[in-house]
């Protein structure tokens, strides 16, 4: 039986990921900054571990006591809409520290054991920002785009000891802490300059109602990811985000 650690399991697409491994008779290592067990169904193939992607010693500890893992799926993440120009240095260090630096990192303490085993699969959640320039994201599209670019890279390394890293892509998802974010505050709006260009573009984001990424569609690819090597190292999931993939 197959051991998946996924990390960001809160919520959105960690928890539905979660779900869906557990559901078709995998191990599965639920990780999150503030462990629940009532977030998923008690199984005997579930564990919940405490995991802060930004802490190196947090990390160290959770992968001690993972033990042997197959798959890692990358998931944990802080979404942002902000005006660069009045975002801190400190707020950019914080989305990438999550983002980017804390998928490096994990990859990381993950890859002695895989090189070692000669198997293993290593699955990055990034965005369909990264695929088009989009207003007020410039952060969180930078530190998207970042880990695309570390993953196939890192795809072509880790050929010699068949690891494969995948890439998923998901598109527009209302119903993950990213937009409950925006809705909720977590908006830099910067200098008066930009108040009328921001609340014009939060305006066209409220009124649109095209096609969206589900969490279930993200489930879907990263299982793909971890179960097909035919799969290509991208993979967008959602209408949109299939839809965007395809125009560029």
């Amino acid at each position: 039986m197959k051991t998946v650690l996924i990390t960001g399991c809160s919520s959105g697409f960690g928890l539905k990921t979660a779900q869906y491994f557990l559901d078709r008779d995998w191990n599965v290592i639920a990780s999150m900054r503030s462990p629940r067990e009532d977030l998923l169904p008690r199984s005997e193939r579930l564990r919940v571990l405490a995991l802060d992607v930004t802490d190196s010693k947090s990390i160290l500890r959770a992968v001690d006591a993972a033990g042997p893992v197959d798959v890692l799926v990358n998931n944990a993440g802080i979404g942002m809409l902000t005006v660069f120009e009045g975002t801190s240095m400190e707020t950019v260090r914080e989305v990438f520290d999550t983002n980017t630096f804390g998928t490096m990192a994990m990859t990381q303490a993950m890859l002695p054991q895989f090189r070692q085993q000669k198997s293993g699969v290593i699955v990055n959640v990034t965005s369909a920002v990264t695929l088009m320039p989009l207003p007020l994201l410039s952060v969180y599209t930078a530190s998207k785009a970042a880990v695309t670019a570390f993953t196939e890279c890192l795809a072509l390394e880790l050929q010699q000891f068949n690891v494969r890293v995948r890439l998923v892509i998901p598109g527009r998802a209302p119903e993950t802490r990213f937009a409950e974010s925006a809705q909720s505050g977590r908006i830099q709006l910067g200098p008066e300059a930009y108040a009328g260009f921001a609340q014009s573009v939060f305006a066209r984001m409220g009124q649109d109602s095209s096609a969206v990424t589900h969490a279930l569609d993200v489930a879907e690819s990263v299982w793909q990811a971890a179960n097909d090597p035919s799969c290509p190292v991208r993979m967008a999931a959602g209408a949109d985000a299939i839809a965007m993939a395809k125009s560029v």
